[in-house]
């Protein structure tokens, strides 16, 4: 047999995953193993960067799993610093650039595992200095350095999703006065308005300024980055202010959370297809497909692609280290003469800000609705051990489920310590299509260090249940 040689674009969760478990079924001698890396790092934790910047974790050191020498002595070839410029299908190469160098490499596989790349809107482009996205630990220690280097007393944070709020949080910590600016009426918008309006609530109680409907226009900066000299909008120089249709926002620094598109630009200059979401489409095994069927020899995995929604039956683009890990393995897996599929997702997430928690699974009523559902709603307070017991705190979940059948289509929590994990149990049920009622006779465990007798989980299934 041949020695094929593999090349993975990208060397963090999903492209080296796939590496290691390629390598991990086959030999040197039968696979060779080249990883690219355009960044200084390899298999790191990005969603850990905001609790790097907030002092809870040491970094970016802490933050790394492996690093390319880890991956050498395991015969993974990997190469940080090299940027991946180009793709030849028909060639079977890579364009590679290592600083002023640039040369080819050729392949039998390639994984593309190119990742996701930060939304800058057009306000924030140009040389503006103190205007950071947080997606690599290049970003995080960027963002540490600046904070240090300036003296910084005020930030604003624009987008108020998963990153948005843990990055207000890091800040508010850090000391500097943090105004958090979000477009929609809600924090979170990935829950449901009434469990938006009380993230909203304790935000607003930490100190961090919440601007709401509030729609940002420009970066107002100073004529040098020096910081002296006259205030400007846009183009060049230190940023100084944030403009919005609700007043103008001063600001040391600037983190940009709008979200991320996936990084495909690449792909598609090759002649790649793109999925309907913008992100690689694949099979199970995650070989990239297109309208005329499996791309040979292409594979794709992590947050450049597209994944099946299985409650909504949609196509989405959710960037989340552990599908990217799950994928990458499955990738790897399969070039390692195996058999492994990636089933899809049913939409879990958690986050929290300082000691409030917020997590979510499944579909919320707007997605629901959306995906042509007929559904009740159901929310219940409780607390997240017996009432009686010393730290009994409150959290309210909130249950959608299918009207008639019971099915249960989505869930979501907000509380406070012990209450955002729960979510867990919400997300086995709507993988194995559970309906509330069969719910209700979950066998939990019990005690009241724990949890209520009736824990939130059954609580939550028991008042759907009557609802359908």
């Amino acid at each position: 047999m041949d020695r094929v040689r593999l090349i993975v674009i990208g060397g963090d969760a999903a492209g080296m995953s796939a590496a290691a478990q390629a390598r991990k079924r086959r030999k040197a001698g039968d696979l060779e193993i080249l990883a690219f890396e355009r960044g200084d790092f390899t298999s790191y934790s990005a969603c850990g960067i905001p609790y790097w910047i907030g002092g809870f974790v040491e970094g970016p050191e802490a933050l790394i799993a492996r690093d390319p020498a880890t991956f050498r002595e395991h015969g993974i070839d990997a190469r940080t610093g090299h940027e991946v410029t180009g793709i030849d299908l028909s060639a079977r190469t890579v364009t590679v650039r290592d600083g002023s160098r640039e040369f080819s490499e050729g392949f039998d596989e390639l994984v593309y595992a190119a990742g996701a790349v930060p939304v800058r809107p057009e306000w924030a482009s140009g040389d503006i200095d103190g205007v950071f996205g947080v997606q690599t630990l290049g970003d995080g220690a960027a963002v540490d350095a600046w904070i240090s280097s300036v003296g910084a007393k005020t930030a604003v944070v624009i987008g108020a999703g998963y990153i948005g709020v843990e990055m207000a949080e890091a800040l508010m910590v850090r000391g500097l006065d943090v105004t958090l600016v979000e477009r929609a009426p809600q924090p979170m918008a990935t829950v449901d308005p009434d469990m938006g309006e009380l993230i909203a609530q304790s935000i607003d109680k930490l100190g961090i300024s919440l601007r709401m409907n509030a729609t940002v226009s420009a970066l107002e900066t100073s004529a040098s980055s020096a910081g002296g000299g006259s205030s400007t909008r846009g183009g060049s120089g230190r940023v100084r202010a944030v403009v919005t249709d609700s007043g103008t926002i001063p600001a040391d620094i600037v983190v940009l959370g709008l979200g991320v598109r996936p990084n495909t630009k690449l792909a598609a200059d090759a002649g790649i297809p793109l999925g309907a979401t913008g992100g690689l489409a694949t099979d199970l095994r995650q070989r990239v497909t297109g309208p005329d069927g499996i791309v040979e020899g292409v594979w794709a995995a992590g947050d450049c692609t597209q994944v099946l929604n299985r409650v909504s039956g949609r196509q989405m683009h959710v960037p989340l280290g552990t599908h990217a890990n799950k994928q990458g393995r499955v990738a790897g897996i399969n070039l390692g003469g195996g058999y492994a599929t990636f089933p899809g997702i049913v939409g879990t997430g958690i986050t929290k800000i300082c000691d409030l928690e917020v997590a979510r699974t499944g579909l919320s009523s707007k997605e629901a609705e959306a995906a042509g559902y007929r559904f009740v709603t159901a929310k219940v307070e409780s607390t997240n051990r017996a009432g009686y017991m010393p730290g009994a705190v409150p959290m309210t979940v909130k249950l959608i489920a299918e009207k008639d059948t019971g099915l249960l289509l989505g869930a979501q929590i907000v509380g406070r310590t012990e209450a955002a994990k729960r979510i867990d149990a919400f997300a086995i049920a709507i993988w194995n299509r559970m309906t509330v009622t069969e719910m209700t006779a979950l066998d939990l465990g019990y005690a009241p260090p724990f949890a209520p007798v009736w824990d939130p989980v059954l609580i939550a299934a028991r008042k759907a249940d009557e609802l359908i």
